[in-house]
């Protein structure tokens, strides 16, 4: 990602991000983080900034309803509210003399340490605990996925990504954002469903969205409800 300014003729400016790939259109997504531009490899400055500028109405208000949808950020401290597969759970911490293991007991993640009022140290764990969570999930969903389409995935792994759900490569290797655990399963299983249509068509054409219905018909509607959730989920940094 390369970070750009878009240059309005009334002298104001919106950042964004610019990412190059081989493709034949410019797309333009606007994420938790602000305006993110797909765009080809080869094409132009001058191309580039004609098109976005015919494109500045719709980027300023997109941004703008962005941002009266902006969600509180995470505080870290007692009683902060969280989601994990989709249930709302509360962060409960105590002072304890040694360190435990963070704990899910019905809707209360617990951490007891002495470093509880360390707002630092309770991020780091909370989000260790997310991500041990994250990964078998994720690895048991792809390996089911695959062996439906009698494929073989070389790995699973997280990502923490701030703009992408996740990633499949021609090493049919697959990244999946930790940050879904947040989300409702089915929500997690659209995006594994989603990554895993790359094995057949690394693009988004026709016969993509194709081998998409067959693995998860009711992706149009889940797309809709992961935008919707995105700022929620990327409360956690």
């Amino acid at each position: 990602m390369i970070e750009q300014q878009l240059k309005l003729p009334g002298g104001q400016t919106i950042p964004y991000q610019l990412d190059l790939r081989l493709r034949k259109t410019i797309g333009l997504k606007i994420t938790a983080n602000g305006l993110v531009v797909h765009a080809p490899k080869r094409i132009s400055a001058t191309q580039l900034q004609q098109v976005l500028l015919q494109k500045a109405a719709w980027i300023q208000q997109k941004l703008a309803l962005r941002e009266t949808n902006q969600v509180a950020p995470m505080q870290w401290q007692d009683g902060e509210p969280l989601l994990f597969m989709g249930q709302d759970i509360v962060l409960t911490l105590q002072h304890h003399a040694t360190n435990k293991a963070v704990v899910l007991q019905g809707n209360q993640l617990l951490l007891r340490s002495p470093q509880v009022d360390q707002p630092a140290f309770v991020a780091r764990k909370v989000l260790q605990w997310y991500a041990q969570q994250a990964l078998p999930d994720f690895k048991r969903r792809v390996e089911l996925v695959a062996a439906q389409m009698g494929e073989k995935i070389t790995s699973v792994a997280l990502s923490n990504a701030k703009s992408r759900w996740g990633s499949c490569n021609s090493r049919k290797q697959i990244r999946l954002n930790w940050r879904l655990i947040q989300a409702p399963p089915h929500i997690i299983q659209y995006v594994v469903c989603h990554e895993m249509a790359h094995l057949m068509e690394m693009n988004h054409s026709a016969r993509f969205y194709a081998v998409q219905e067959s693995l998860f018909p009711n992706h149009v509607q889940a797309e809709k409800e992961l935008r919707a959730l995105s700022p929620i989920l990327h409360r956690m940094a």
